[in-house]
């Protein structure tokens, strides 16, 4: 069966991995309902609405991770849903408060939302890039990241980053 029938929703759309989920469920058919965070933000959301297929099966939806109930509607009546919003600063104080805590209660609210939806068959949930930017390995082009390459505490505070950060 194509994607023509089927409807999948991705959080946090006008990000750089969630862009390219979009972009592929489009080619592939899929109506896609998207959540950014304003989506009248032309500088967020005008790569999104060039996509091949955007006009007739990209809907994009205002939500915030932090607001319970907030994704109701992005996922209501969706198959699948790619789970990719997370709060992410460079410069934080306090990452535990800033970055941990907010995609955790994001994530939760997501979910929550989904537990509403018969229709959803499966959940994916991304994780930060920060889980595997910290290793102290080399990083070269052939080199394949996957679960081998979780960042390492003792690496994240020797470079002084996430300090905060508890596991």
């Amino acid at each position: 069966m194509s994607g023509a029938e089927k409807v999948v929703s991705v959080t946090g759309a006008s990000g750089y991995i969630a862009s390219w989920v979009v972009k592929l469920l489009l080619q592939r058919g899929y109506t896609v309902k998207a959540s950014v965070r304003d989506p009248n933000d032309k500088k967020k959301t005008e790569h999104l609405l060039a996509l091949d297929g955007a006009k007739e099966r990209l809907q994009l939806f205002k939500a915030d991770l932090l607001e319970e109930g907030s994704f109701d509607s992005v996922v209501e009546g969706s198959e699948g849903v790619f789970h990719t919003a997370s709060p992410f600063y460079h410069d934080v104080s306090d990452p535990q408060v800033e970055l941990i805590d907010p995609a955790l209660k994001g994530t939760l609210n997501v979910l929550r939302s989904c537990a509403k939806v018969p229709s959803i068959k499966r959940v994916v949930i991304t994780s930060s890039m920060a889980a595997v930017a910290f290793t102290g390995k080399p990083l070269a082009p052939d080199v394949i990241i996957d679960e081998s390459w979780f960042s390492d505490l003792a690496v994240c505070e020797k470079l002084k980053v996430l300090k905060h950060f508890q596991i």
